[in-house]
């Protein structure tokens, strides 16, 4: 798994690609943990590149969302191809996080409530 890391106007975005599995979820959760750690109160995971999910990377989502929630931070998802989508979907995962289509959208809704 490749995980680009950038910030956009003040926002973190958080690009992995491949698999996001078992063996995967590690390296995402270890980057996540370091950016939030640093101060990142703002965060966009961009699933473009994604071409499958486990339970294991939905695992780490979920704690990062909480971990967001605690910090009075802001996730957004977005980039989903439709069978990343259908994972998050079918594990009840979607009402969960606020998703958008593509980066562009996730970074306006940022800009739209600061």
């Amino acid at each position: 798994m490749n995980i680009q890391q950038n910030v956009l106007d003040g926002v973190t975005v958080i690009a992995p690609a491949g698999r996001l599995d078992t063996t995967t979820s590690g390296p995402l959760e270890e980057a996540i943990r370091k950016t939030v750690d640093a101060g990142a109160r703002d965060v966009v995971i961009d699933f473009a590149d994604v071409d499958y999910i486990s339970s294991a990377g939905l695992r780490v989502l979920l704690v990062l969302a909480k971990r967001m929630r605690d910090l009075k931070g802001r996730l957004v998802l977005c980039g989903m191809p439709e069978p990343v989508r259908q994972v998050f979907h079918l594990a009840g995962f979607l009402p969960l996080f606020s998703v958008e289509r593509s980066r562009d959208t996730a970074l306006a809704r940022f800009a739209a409530h600061s």
